[in-house]
C-alpha cells in the first residue's frame, strides 16, 4: 500500500510507521515532492531541495555510500543546476554528497556552513584511525574506514547568515546541541524549518559514549527558539516530515522539556555536591513524556547524557577517590579474583547474576575475569555470553553496538564458544538503515 507524503507523515506521527534516525523507513525511493518546488530525498542523512528560477539549492547532502544515488534521484527531479548547497553540520552523512554534482558541466556550487566546520573537519584527519575504530564498533561494521578528503564550504558565517537563491530566503542561523557547528535553516516563503539534526525522532543525540562533547542545554534553549518560528512544514535531516504547526511546536518544546528536566536535575545534584555515579543512577526524564514516538531512547540513553553534562560542567573527576588515581584494571581485577578464589568464581558469579537479570553486575563480574586471566578461553566464553545478553537487552543503538562488538571480541578468543547469533547481532543487517555515524 503506497501512502502520499502527508499520510506517511500522518502514520509516523501515529507510531504505526517507524522513520528516525536508527530506522530509515522511504530511503530508496528518490526525491519525494512535499510542496510546489520542494523536495525530500529520504536516507541515512535526509537531502531537502528547493527549486525555483532556475536553479537548485541542497539542505544537507547525504553519507557517501548515497551519493551515486542522491545525483540520479536529484537528476530525475531536475536538470536546473545545482547552485548552492547548505550543510547542517559536518558529521559525513551529511556532506558527502557534492562530487557528482561539483563534476558537472556547470559552475562549481557554493557550500555553505558554519565557521567551526572546518574544525571539526581538521580534527577528523588527526583522529581517523579513532573515528573508525568507534563507528566499526557503534555499527557493527568492521570494515569501515574513516574518510581523509571533506568537502570544504566556500562560503562559512558565524551567528547568522542570509542566502537568497531560487527565488527562496533561506535564514541560517548557528545552534549548538549534537554538535557545535550546526546550522537551522528557516524558508519563510514556504514556513519551512530545516533543522538538520536537531530534531531526528527519537531522544536526542547528546550523551553517545564514543564521541566529542554534545549541548544538552544549549539544545533545549536551540529548540525552543525553533519553536517560536511557527513552521507549518519541518523537515528534519533524519526522519520523516512533520506538518503542521501544532505538531512542530509540541515536538520541539517537549523534546525541549525532556532535555530541560535532565539538565536542572544533573547541575542540581552537581552542586549539592553528588557524585556522578548517584546521578547516572537517579536522573530520569519526565514520566509524563514516556510515551511520545519522537522521545524513545533508540538511539542515545539518558544516563549517557548525564554524563555527558557532567563532561560539560565538571572535571574528569566523577566523585570516587579510588578513581583519582586508579590501580590498574587487570590488577585490580587479578586481586579481585584472588579474593573471590580465583577468575572462574568470577565468570560463575556473572552467569548467577545474569540468569538472575542483574545484567550490569553480571558485566563487571566478567569483565574482572577476562581482566585477570585475559588467555583463558573459557572466560571469554562467559564474557561473551552476558555481553551478548546484554545487546538483546538493549533498546539504544550505542548500548547495542558496544555490547555486541564485545561479545564479538570474547567470542574469538574462545574459539567461538558463547552466544553466537542474537537480536543484538549484526545491527547493519537489521533494518536500521545505518551505514556510519559521526563523531
Amino acid at each position: 500500500m503506497s501512502f502520499s507524503i502527508t499520510e506517511y507523515a500522518d502514520r509516523v506521527w501515529d507510531g504505526a510507521a517507524d522513520d528516525s534516525i536508527v530506522h530509515t523507513g522511504q530511503a530508496g525511493a528518490g526525491v519525494i515532492d512535499v510542496t510546489d518546488g520542494v523536495g525530500w530525498y529520504p536516507g541515512f542523512g535526509n537531502v531537502i531541495t528547493f527549486r525555483g528560477d532556475g536553479e537548485i539549492v541542497l539542505f544537507d547532502t547525504g553519507n557517501p555510500l548515497a551519493a551515486g544515488s542522491l545525483h540520479q534521484a536529484v537528476r530525475a527531479w531536475s536538470r536546473d543546476p545545482v547552485t548552492t548547497a547548505v550543510f547542517s553540520h559536518g558529521h559525513i552523512d551529511h556532506v558527502f554528497g557534492m562530487g557528482l554534482f561539483d563534476a558537472e558541466d556547470a559552475p562549481r556550487p557554493t557550500v555553505v556552513a558554519q565557521e567551526r566546520i572546518g574544525e571539526r573537519f581538521d580534527r577528523y584527519l588527526l583522529t581517523n584511525g579513532y573515528n573508525a575504530v568507534i563507528n566499526q564498533r557503534q555499527f557493527q561494521a568492521p570494515n569501515l574506514t574513516w574518510p581523509t578528503e571533506y568537502r570544504r564550504p566556500e562560503v562559512t558565517y558565524r551567528d547568522a547568515l542570509t542566502v537568497t537563491r531560487g527565488g527562496l530566503t533561506f535564514e541560517l542561523f548557528h545552534v549548538r546541541g549534537e554538535t557545535d557547528d550546526a546550522t537551522v535553516a528557516w524558508i519563510p516563503e514556504h514556513r519551512i524549518l530545516c533543522p538538520g539534526d536537531m530534531f531526528i525522532w527519537v531522544t536526542p543525540n547528546c550523551g553517545n559514549p564514543q564521541k566529542v562533547q554534545r549541548y544538552p542545554r544549549e539544545w533545549a534553549l536551540a529548540l525552543r527558539r525553533m519553536a517560536a518560528l511557527n513552521a507549518e512544514i519541518m523537515l528534519p535531516s533524519h526522519g520523516a516530515p512533520i506538518f503542521g504547526a501544532d505538531r512542530i511546536r509540541q515536538a520541539l518544546t517537549e523534546t525541549a522539556e525532556w532535555l530541560e528536566s535532565l539538565v536542572e536535575q544533573t547541575l542540581d545534584g552537581l552542586n549539592s555536591g553528588a557524585r556522578l555515579d548517584d546521578l547516572v543512577h537517579s536522573v530520569r526524564p519526565p514520566a509524563h513524556l514516556a510515551d511520545r514516538v519522537y522521545l524513545q531512547a533508540k538511539y542515545d540513553e539518558p544516563e549517557f547524557i548525564v554524563r555527558n553534562l557532567w563532561r560539560r560542567y565538571a572535571g574528569w573527576y566523577d566523585g570516587n577517590p579510588a578513581h583519582l588515581k586508579p590501580a590498574p584494571d587487570t590488577r585490580l581485577a587479578t586481586a579481585l579474583a584472588e579474593l573471590a578464589g580465583g577468575a572462574v568464581a568470577l565468570t560463575d558469579a556473572a552467569r548467577r547474576y545474569a540468569e538472575a537479570g542483574e545484567l550490569r553486575l553480571a558485566g563487571h563480574l566478567a569483565e574482572l575475569a577476562v581482566q585477570a586471566a585475559p588467555d583463558d578461553a573459557a572466560l571469554h566464553a562467559v564474557r561473551a555470553e552476558v555481553n551478548q545478553a546484554r545487546a538483546e537487552a538493549e533498546t539504544s543503538l550505542m548500548a547495542r553496538g558496544i555490547f555486541t562488538w564485545t561479545a564479538a571480541e570474547s567470542r574469538e578468543r574462545s574459539g567461538g564458544a558463547g552466544l553466537a547469533d542474537g537480536p543484538a547481532a549484526g545491527l547493519l543487517g537489521t533494518g536500521h538503515g545505518v551505514q556510519a555515524e559521526r563523531s
